[in-house]
This record gives structure tokens, sequence and C-alpha cells, in this order.
């Protein structure tokens, strides 16, 4: 007997093929893909919150202000309290020229060329003294031309009567600074009128050789130091110090630096360019978010917190010692890009920019479909 065997559908073996094809894809996105780092999801469960060792931060208005910890560079009080040296101030190492004239035809120092008598080059040693014949050890250092001469006329009018005495600066080792480093003109020069200050001095040299932004200068007196960025001498005048004679000047270039890591435009160790970088600045730096890869709601800042800011941007005074904290960046947030433009980089920070999801999908299409595009991958997959 016959059998009637009615509505019975068979599935198209197109539809199959593209069913096991989607599930194969399903199958190999669970899989671990190759990928620049761990993403979101992995990096919040590895919180303190979820039993990890870092706390992971949401970066809002409040974070950003209490973490912006920017290098404070400038002159204590001693440097800044001392006055221009005036330009009549003889120094130890200056050499004098000194003419002396006597009121007798036979005097003490005068000889056959007549009542005048020139010392050329009497030098001020390193305790400030000079020495004169029939005046004696006399101190310079200290004492104006003018002064010192006054000096010397009265220890010689004890012997002489009514000597005239003349001083003039032939040349000056003491009253001399060096300036090293990243700077136009590296070398010793002299403090003159024009040059009594720093920012004047480093004008004479050439200037800095770097960027403005990034450019420290150190003043080293003896076991004084003191540091300012170059472009506060213009900013703060009252940091632009006068200069005194053995002063080191030091111009270098900022060393802070940050790790660019994951889905960005390039992965490396990034130097500052300026002296407050942000955030969304040191994305700048290196190329910025790729548009295929990066996800911008998983932005982090991986840093070794202090301890008093921890406390404030945590909310717990009983944390002690540094920290380690993971800030997160939303980019598309109502405000997220302004929190990212005030939120500061600091030195040895660690940008990573994990992969959007749709990066590890199109990675598993394409180890299917081969060469082809992922767009075009599906296109082919709904048109077979």
């Amino acid at each position: 007997m016959a059998v009637e065997v009615k509505n019975v559908q068979c599935f198209p073996t197109r539809w199959i093929r593209n069913v096991t094809l989607f599930a194969t894809v399903a199958m190999l996105a669970a899989c671990q893909l190759p990928k620049s780092g761990p993403n979101k999801t992995e990096i919040l469960a590895g919180a303190v919150q979820n039993g990890g060792n870092a706390f992971v931060v949401e970066v809002n208005d409040f974070v950003a202000k209490t973490t912006a910890a920017i290098p404070q560079y400038g002159f204590s009080q001693a440097f800044r309290s001392a006055q221009n040296i005036t330009a009549d101030t003889i120094r130890p190492g200056d050499v004098l020229g000194l003419t002396i004239w006597e009121n007798v035809d036979d005097g003490l120092l005068s000889g056959e060329t007549g009542p005048a008598t020139s010392l050329d080059e009497v030098q001020v040693d390193s305790e400030g003294y000079i020495f004169i014949p029939y005046a004696g050890r006399l101190r310079a250092s200290g004492n104006t031309p003018e002064q010192l001469r006054t000096m010397i006329a009265d220890k010689l009018r004890e012997q002489t009567p009514d000597p005239q005495v003349q001083i003039r600066r032939v040349a000056g080792d003491g009253a001399t600074v060096s300036l090293t480093g990243t700077i136009g003109a590296p070398g010793i020069y002299t403090i003159d009128r024009p040059t009594r200050t720093l920012s004047t001095m480093l004008a004479r040299a050439g200037g800095v050789a770097v960027a403005p932004d990034i450019a420290l200068v150190t003043v080293i007196r003896g076991n004084q130091r003191g540091t300012i960025w170059y472009n506060d001498l213009f900013q703060n005048p009252e940091m632009d110090i006068a200069l005194r004679g053995g002063d080191r000047i030091l111009v270098e270039q900022d060393t802070r630096s940050y790790i660019a890591l994951g889905a960005t435009g390039g992965q490396s160790r990034v130097a500052f360019d300026s002296q407050d970088l942000s955030a969304l600045e040191a994305l700048a730096q290196v190329g910025g978010l790729q548009s295929l890869s990066s996800d911008p709601t998983g932005i982090f800042v991986l840093r070794n917190e202090r301890e008093d800011i921890a406390r404030k941007v945590m909310g717990r005074p009983d944390l002690k010692g540094e920290q380690r904290m993971i800030y997160l960046l939303n980019l598309t947030a109502p405000n997220g890009l302004f929190v990212a433009r005030d939120f500061v980089i600091r030195d040895d920070d660690t940008i990573y920019v994990t992969e959007a999801p749709y990066a590890q999908w199109t990675k598993s299409i394409s180890l299917i479909a081969g060469g082809l595009t992922p767009v075009a991958n599906v296109a082919t997959l709904a048109g077979n």
C-alpha cells in the first residue's frame, strides 16, 4: 500500500551551509584569537572590587582635577633674594690696572719715567685681596674701584704727600658663569651689565636648543641647586634670578615619557612634548584611535599613584603607599572628550587602548573567508 507523504519541507543545501559557516564563526570568536592585549571586560575583571590588585576608576571631572599633578619647579628664597651684581663691584679673579702719581720728584714708587707709576696687571686673589707696594695687602673684593682707590690713597698718604690713584678693570676671571647642555653656544661667559640675570645670560649664549615648552634650566651655586622651566623665566619675573660668579647653568630637555599600547596608531615609549600633556594630546601624539579596531569606551591609563592622590580619588584615608590605579576613559560619554582633555598624563604612565568587539569579529570572518574584506565576507555569505 502506498503511503502519501504531505507537508514535508526540505532545508535547502545553501541554507544549511550558511548556518554551518556562521556557527563556525561563532566558535572562532569564542576562541582566543590573536589580539593586542586584554579587552575591556578582562581588565575590569581584574579590579580590586573583583578580587584583583588594582583600583579601576572611571575618570570624571573630580578625578581629572584631583590627579592633575604637574611637576613644579622654582628657585629657593636664597636664589631669589640675591641682588644684581653691580658693574663696579670687584670680585676674586679680577685683574686691575693701577696708575699712581706722587706729588714729589723722588717718590716711593716713581722712577726715571716721572712721577707716575703704572701697575698694569694686579690680580685679585681667591680671598679677594691685592698687594700694593708700600700700601700692603688690601681687600679689594666687594669694593668698587672708587672705594679701593680711596683705600690705597689713604695708605700711601702716610708715606708720600697727596698721592693720586687711578684704577681700571683689565679683565675678570671670577665674574663668569659656565653654560652647558642643550644651549645654542655652550661656554664660559662674563657677567657684564647686560647679562646680570639668568634670562639675559641664556640669550647671550644663543638661547635653548630644544623646544622652549620642554626645556629645563638648572642653576648650581656652591652646594645649592635650583631648576625651573625655561618659559617660567618670562611668565614669572621673580624667577629670573641674579647671577653670581662661578654659577653653573645646565639646560636639559624634559625626560618624562609615557608608553602607548594596544589599538593605537603607534605602540612605543613617547616623550612629552609639553609641560602639561593631556590624555587626548597623548593619543594624538601616537596617531589617535583606529576606526576599525579601537574601542573608544575602553581607554585605560595605568599608573602607580601617589598615596595622597589615591586616598582622595578612592575616598579611603586607610590606603598606605603607592597604589596601582587604572583610570578608565570613555570618549563616547556626553562629556568624555572634555574629561580626556582635562586628564593629565604623568611620567611613566601606560596608555592602553582596548580593541573593539567588532575587531575580534572581523578577525573571525577573515580566518574563514581568506583574503576577502569583512564587508565582502558578509555579502558573500548572505548571497550564497
